[in-house]
């Protein structure tokens, strides 16, 4: 039933005002980055407004630069195989927390989202010391793990509020038909809690991705990723082949959002047929 209620001025004024402030944080928020893309497409060598012309040379130094290449050959294989391994762990370790009862749930629970609550950097010393006496600085299978670490909480999260909905009764039920645990989870459960799953998986590839400062401490010369790659870059010589990168980062970005977007509308139209 459509409401009748007529708002008053006083009303109003408090709602424009709401938007008014809402829009405003908005543009606060956004102008750094916006302003970041019309750089990218500058002509001239420098990071200035007004720009000298229109030109795609700071993508095409990116695009055939062996550095950058490099870095963002390994952001990917670093954030694939991350995401791979705390997809995995992160969805296990909730069908665990989910389906079992013990003492120390919480404790163990929060244990695992520790990653997400302590600062990054103390976590990345963590890291460095903890790998160093290991040998598992300065190389791929250190820096993967490290991630892994990063990214899993995430996954965990995702797939923990996706199983909150799920009937257990339908893993009993193929339970009781003779299907046995794998074949339960592969047919039953995981197609199901897939939309949770994925979304866990896209944010873990973004936190990968994304991640500098334990690649700071871990990373070696040959681990060098691409946000490592561009805070060198601001540091020692600032090129506007960074904002390139960076508008390619948001372009990214964007997709991903999009992509959590439209599972999370899948994930509402499947609880929504389920009941």
């Amino acid at each position: 039933m459509r409401s009748t209620h007529t708002r008053t001025g006083e009303e109003k004024f408090w709602i424009t005002l709401l938007w008014v402030g809402a829009v405003g944080v908005l543009v606060f928020l956004m102008a750094p980055i916006l302003a970041i893309i019309p750089l990218s497409f500058n002509g001239g060598q420098f990071l200035t407004y007004p720009l000298q012309g229109f030109s795609l040379r700071w993508y095409a130094a990116f695009l055939t630069d062996p550095v950058w290449i490099r870095a963002l050959r390994n952001s990917l294989i670093i954030g694939i195989v991350s995401t791979i391994l705390a997809t995995g762990l992160g969805t296990l370790a909730s069908l665990g927390l989910v389906r079992a009862k013990f003492r120390g749930k919480g404790l163990v629970m929060a244990v695992l989202l520790s990653p997400m609550i302590v600062p990054v950097v103390i976590t990345a010393v963590g890291f460095y010391l903890f790998f160093a006496p290991l040998g598992l600085t300065a190389n791929y299978p250190g820096l993967i793990l490290a991630h892994t670490v990063l990214a899993a909480p995430f996954v965990v999260i995702s797939v923990t509020a996706t199983l909150q909905g799920f009937d257990m009764n339908l893993a009993r039920a193929a339970a009781s038909l003779g299907a046995d645990q794998v074949t339960t989870f592969r047919r039953v459960i995981l197609p199901l809690i897939a939309p949770g799953v994925a979304s866990g998986a896209l944010f873990a590839f973004a936190t990968s991705f994304d991640e500098v400062v334990v690649v700071l401490l871990v990373a070696g010369p040959e681990q060098r990723t691409l946000p490592r790659e561009m805070f060198s870059g601001i540091r020692e010589n600032i090129s506007p082949t960074i904002t390139a990168v960076a508008t390619v980062l948001i372009l990214f970005s964007t997709l991903l959002l999009i992509a959590l977007e439209a599972l999370r509308r899948r994930n509402e139209r499947m609880r929504g047929l389920a009941g």
